[in-house]
Order: structure tokens, then sequence, then C-alpha cells
């Protein structure tokens, strides 16, 4: 094994990346990041079912079987409780931190993931930003440091991203790596199981597999070849991201006798009622993050206050006395029952009707913006209402920070993908549409939602990087890669 100093300068860089990397991230795990009360729904869901062989929750003596909550990150939160437990059984309360330590892990090796891909498809000096930049990324680094399915859900995507492009490098020089094929639909799958939105990047992975590998064999052996080499990639690809969902599939089906391979979109069991008809109204005028926090979060356990619903939550004098009746009737119980949600709902088609523009484009596209733009002060002890300087200026100081950093790798990515920088393109900037196209039918704008999309941005940041004082070859080299 060769010596530090013997190492050529470039090592020796990514080997500093690397450290920073690392640091960063037991920074985070040191100074832990505020907790969520789904860390306990998975913990309970995997608990159970690794003791009681049953994917459910309890309530009191009883184990009620579930679906709300895929498996996998469930599963990993319970396997690593039992594996400290077993190990370490004098000090089981580690075992958090121990999940920390595996999160950060993975969230080393999406940046290195990335890293490969770029050198293989842009250049190695963009290779070396692309490690920089994930290596100092705040916003996924710090989700290292909470038991949440960010973490692994943004190396799943990294790892079909690497996997996909090394798939398609392959086709590219006329050859099948059917281990890349198989380890992207791995990737996958593994989304999927942590996360139903993981289902985009099958999505888009599957068909960027299609179509550039029909355009690699076009040319040479004509449009019925291609076609054929194209499909095969595609659904040997499929089938592998696939098979980890049958199991799942099967057991809803078996225990509630209805068809889920993902999870639902309200989290609620068979025969439990969700309350669609409110949702449907706070999409009618919900666009940003503080209404997530002081709204949406507070549906059965707190009031809503009224100060809290801003002017556009009405359109007329009588529809604002209306809504404010919907809200007391909420307010005496904090509960939404099946009259009050149909009245909801009621409201919101009203609303629909007299404005189906603005429910349908508008407030979507600024949900989206609201999620890209604000400062991601969820995953920091940072205020939601971040903006008044007088109360806290430190906290406000960092939140315009991380506003800013957030906002060069949208616009440095923005920038590389209008310019053509961007290796496979359609595929990856289709995984970013199909993600702001679901993005804009929720009701409830987090930023952390787009956390998934950090494994491109950071790609098409350093693709821009690159671009800047690149020699022209290296220019040419990346513009003729992206094209395929």
């Amino acid at each position: 094994m060769p010596r530090i100093g013997r190492l050529s300068p470039a090592s020796r860089r990514w080997l500093l990346w690397i450290g920073i990397g690392v640091g960063l991230r037991l920074l985070f795990i040191w100074f832990p990041r505020p907790g969520d009360p789904d860390t306990q729904d998975y913990l309970e869901l995997g608990s159970n079912l690794l003791h009681h062989g049953i994917y459910g929750q309890s309530s009191g003596s009883r184990i009620f079987p579930s679906l709300f909550r895929l498996p996998g990150y469930p599963i990993f939160l319970a396997t690593c409780q039992q594996l400290v437990a077993r190990i370490w059984p004098a000090a089981p309360s580690i075992w958090l931190r121990f999940v920390f330590v595996l999160q950060a892990a993975a969230d080393i090796a999406s940046g290195l993931l990335l890293a490969a891909f770029a050198r293989r498809h842009i250049s190695p000096r963009a290779a070396e930003f692309t490690l920089a930049l994930a290596m100092i990324c705040p916003f996924t680094a710090a989700y290292a440091g909470i038991a949440m399915t960010e973490c692994l859900s943004v190396f799943a995507i990294s790892l079909g991203i690497y996997a996909a492009g090394r798939a398609l490098a392959a086709e590219h020089a006329g050859e099948r790596d059917y281990a890349a094929l198989i380890l992207a639909g791995c990737a996958s799958g593994l989304a999927m199981l942590l996360r139903p939105d993981g289902a985009l990047l099958s999505v888009a992975l599957c068909a960027g597999l299609l179509v550039y590998t029909f355009r690699s064999y076009a040319a040479t052996q004509g449009p019925q070849s291609a076609l054929r080499h194209g499909l095969a990639a595609a659904c040997l690809f499929g089938l592998v991201a696939l098979l980890p969902l049958v199991p799942w599939t099967l057991r809803n089906w078996g225990q509630f006798h209805v068809f889920q391979p993902l999870a639902p979109r309200y989290l609620n069991d068979p025969g439990e009622r969700a309350n669609t008809g409110f949702y449907r109204w706070l999409r009618t005028w919900s666009v940003e993050y503080v209404t997530t926090a002081t709204v949406y979060w507070s549906i059965g356990s707190d009031p809503i206050d009224l100060a809290d619903l801003p002017a556009r939550a009405f359109d007329s004098p009588g529809q604002r006395e209306q809504t404010l009746q919907l809200i007391a009737i909420y307010n005496t119980n904090y509960s939404i029952s099946a009259e009050l949600d149909a009245r909801f709902a009621a409201l919101a088609a009203e609303r629909i009707r007299a404005h189906p523009l603005r429910y349908f484009l508008v407030l979507p596209s600024i949900r989206i913006t609201d999620m890209l733009l604000r400062p991601r002060t969820e995953a920091f002890y940072l205020e939601v209402f971040w903006w008044p300087w007088s109360e806290h200026p430190w906290q406000t100081t960092c939140a315009i920070l991380l506003g800013l950093v957030n906002l060069f790798y949208l616009a440095a990515a923005a920038w590389a993908f209008l310019s053509r920088r961007v290796p496979f393109a359609w595929m990856l900037g289709g995984y970013l549409l199909l993600r702001f196209v679901l993005l804009g039918t929720m009701e409830n704008s987090e930023p952390r939602y787009t956390l998934e999309c950090f494994p491109i941005l950071i790609l098409g940041a350093a693709a821009a990087l690159n671009a800047i004082g690149a020699s022209p070859v290296q220019h040419a080299s990346s513009v003729a890669t992206s094209a395929y």
C-alpha cells in the first residue's frame, strides 16, 4: 500500500475531501439534529416484525398489521437496534448512534458513486468537483444524524445513477453490462422500499435505459434492432427493480385484500378514513412551509389559529365566514369528522371551479419553488420563522447562509442543464421533472422532499464548475457525452 506522501496531488485532494466529508457528518452526529415523530413509527413497525412476525403497530397488548409505511427503513432501524443489543448488551441506548454512523457511511458512498459517474461521463476534473460538492453539502450531511429515510434514499438514487451510467456506457460501446443493469435495478428497488416516491427513480432510469440504448444502436444496426436492445436493457432493469416489491405486495393482498405495491398516499390503512376533503381544501391555498408547520402539523392534536390562514384562503367575505365556521368546529375537539371533511371537500370544489388554473398550475408551481428555494431550517435547530432579525439575529444569519448555499447548487445545476453540460440530461432531468410534478400535488410543502434531487444537483453543479476554465477538449467531451 503506497504511503500518503507518495500519492499523487489529485489522490491527496480526494482523501482531503473525503476527510472533510467524514468530519462534517461526525459533527452532525455529535450534535444530533432535531428528531421526528416518524422515527418511532418506523422503529415500532420493524421491531414488531422482527420480534413478533407482525408488521404493524401496537395498541394495548395487541399488534395490528399495517401497510402505511414501506418496510425498508423500519427493518433497517430494528435490525440496527437488535444488532447493537447483542454486541453491546451493556449499552443498548447507543443503537441510534450506530444508525447515524451507517447513514454517514452511506452518504460518503453516495458522493464517491457520483464522483465515479462524473469521471466516466464528464472528466476527472468534474469528478473532483462532484466529490467536493457532495462532501461539503450541509443538507445531505445533516440527515446522516436524523433517523429518517432521506440519507438512504439519496444513497439509492446515487447508486442508481452510477449503475445506469455504467450500463449505458457499455451499450454505447456495443456491449452489455449485465452486472450494472442488475445493480441499477437493485438501487431502484431499494429506493422504492424506502419511500413510495422512489418509484420515480425506476421510471426515469427505465426510460433512460430504453431511449439511450436505442440511440446507441440506431445508427449502426437500424431502428428495429436498436429497439430490441433498448427493450431488453429496460426489461432486465425493470424486473430486478420490481422483484423486491413482490413479497410486500403479496403480503398486503393476503393481509388486507388490496393491491398496494407501495404505500397509500395519506398513510391510512384499509378501512381507515383519510381527511381527503380537508387536504384538498388545503391545496387550494397552501404553498409554503410555514403553513405546513402551523396548520398541517396541527391536525389531530392542536388547534388551528385563524391568524395563520392567509388572505388567499378565501375568495369572498362569504367564503371567509364559511371557512372560519369550519375551523371553529375543528377547534372544539381537534378532530375532523366525516361530515366536517365533506364540508371542506365542498368548499374546495367551489374554489377549484372558480379558479382551476390557480389550483392546477399556479399554486403547484409556487409550492415547488418554495420547497426548492426556502432555507432548509428543518434539518437544523432554526426557527420556522427565521426572518425576524431583531428576535434571533444568529438564526437569521444562518438561515440566509443556508439559503445562499442551496441557491448555488440550484443555479449552477440549472445552468449546466441549459448549456447541455450534464450527461444523460433527459434521464436525470426527467427524474427532476417527475419529482417536481409530484411535489406540486402535495398539500404539505416541506423542503426536505427535494433532498432526493441533490445527487443530480451536485452532478449539475460540478459540470458547471468544470466548464469554468476548462480546455476546449474538455468542453467538447462534456457536450458529446451529454448528447448520447
